[in-house]
């Protein structure tokens, strides 16, 4: 018996009926989250020491390109590496920011 690998079981699920897909995925969700609530860091753990591009970083901040842009530009986040012209941003930071932004919100 072989052992499907990731591709093979994305390109699976692509040709699986949408409704099926659903079914899949809120399996998944429940055997995943079966054993009880699970901390943030239990989550998301795995992530405290990447970096997200600055689309993702907008995506996680939950804010447009633009202003995500115009908070660089006004260096309230800084890129903690760069790639040729892309910059990266350190998950940390963005935790952080995050936090003051919802602060400043209430």
């Amino acid at each position: 018996m072989s052992t499907m690998t990731a591709v093979e079981l994305m390109e699976t699920l692509g040709k699986m009926p949408a409704r099926e897909r659903v079914k899949f995925f809120t399996l998944v969700g429940q055997q995943a989250f079966s054993g009880g609530n699970l901390s943030h860091e239990e989550v998301f753990g795995h992530l405290a020491d990447n970096e997200f591009t600055a689309a993702e970083a907008a995506e996680y901040l939950e804010v447009s390109m633009p202003t995500f842009r115009r908070y660089v530009q006004a260096k309230k986040l800084v890129a903690s590496s760069e790639i040729g012209r892309s910059q990266l941003f350190a998950v940390s930071n963005l935790k952080a920011f995050k936090r003051q932004l919802k602060a400043v919100k209430r």
